[in-house]
């Protein structure tokens, strides 16, 4: 996707969603709802319970606002991301900033989830990948550039048919994108493209429909 922008896809159960950052330090917001109910939505905060973490792993499982997984966390070249911090929006930028009409990453991924018949209020918070947001040892926040070089990527495995939305976050004003907005790049994989099921028994068997 070009940079600053989002597109929207549908994952089969089975399939893999390799995102890639094309040329490093590029933040890029992941939004999934289950294709057969999209009220069931990926939940940064139920996944933070389940896992009694802020952050998340390889072999990891990303659940839905009603505890059940929805992806696995198969291949991460960074292992820096962010499930804390909420999308950018239009306030953001005229509130904080005072820039109106900015492009935003609710703005991006609502563009394509909309068609699915989901209201801007109804997109989930995202999962900033590769987004670095770590916490002080007084428990502050921070939003800092991402530590991803040029063709780092996270591959995670869809156990559930989904809607899936991406934005390459547009933030240029502050750190988060080393100030440079680019692009990011999405595979969609089947078993077989991948050269075979390299997921172990133990998820096929967690394959599940929502």
């Amino acid at each position: 996707m070009p940079a600053g922008h989002g597109r929207t896809f549908t994952v089969r159960a089975g399939q893999t969603v390799k995102v890639i950052d094309v040329e490093g330090q590029q933040a890029a917001d992941f939004v999934a709802v289950c294709d057969a109910d999209t009220t069931e939505k990926l939940s940064p905060v139920h996944t933070r319970r389940a896992l009694q973490s802020l952050f998340f792993k390889v072999g990891d499982s990303l659940v839905s606002n009603r505890g059940r997984p929805m992806l696995q966390v198969l291949e991460d070249t960074v292992a820096v991301h962010d499930a804390n911090v909420p999308a950018c929006d239009s306030t953001r930028f005229s509130v904080d900033f005072n820039v109106d009409g900015h492009r935003n990453c609710l703005a991006n991924m609502h563009e394509g989830l909309a068609l699915f018949g989901i209201s801007p209020q109804a997109v989930p918070d995202p999962f900033n990948l590769f987004q670095n947001g770590p916490v002080t040892p007084d428990g502050r926040m921070q939003v800092t550039d991402p530590t991803s070089v040029a063709g780092d990527y996270i591959t995670l495995l869809a156990l559930c048919d989904l809607v899936c939305a991406v934005s390459s976050c547009p933030q240029d004003i502050i750190p988060g994108n080393g100030l440079r907005v680019t692009p990011i790049e999405v595979e969609i994989c089947t078993p077989a493209e991948r050269g075979g099921c390299s997921f172990p028994d133990s998820l096929r068997k967690a394959l599940v429909c929502c």
